[in-house]
């Protein structure tokens, strides 16, 4: 079972594909659902996520954007698709 806010950082992540990383996501819920998102909420929610095998995350390359650090990259597991086109039913 699914909680409100693990829904809205798998379809965050769903919709972002390829481009699905933190700051992205924060942004994608901010703008889709108009709710603050604090980065602190949206990692550890990622951190449950993985370990219900709903999101797979791994770390990408770094950036000059960020000052060289790596993006933590997330992609929405088969399971994970399936439970959050289950959440509304």
């Amino acid at each position: 079972m699914l909680g409100e806010f693990e829904y809205l950082v798998i379809s965050a992540a769903a919709r972002l594909g390829e481009d699905a990383y933190g700051a992205a996501i924060r942004a994608e819920i901010e703008k889709t659902a108009g709710r603050v998102c604090s980065i602190g909420a949206l990692y550890t929610t990622l951190d449950r996520l993985e370990a219900k095998n709903l999101v797979t995350t791994w770390m990408g390359e770094a950036t000059p954007q960020r000052g060289g650090r790596p993006k933590r990259m997330v992609s929405v597991t088969k399971q994970g698709a399936q439970v959050a086109a289950e959440f509304y039913t």
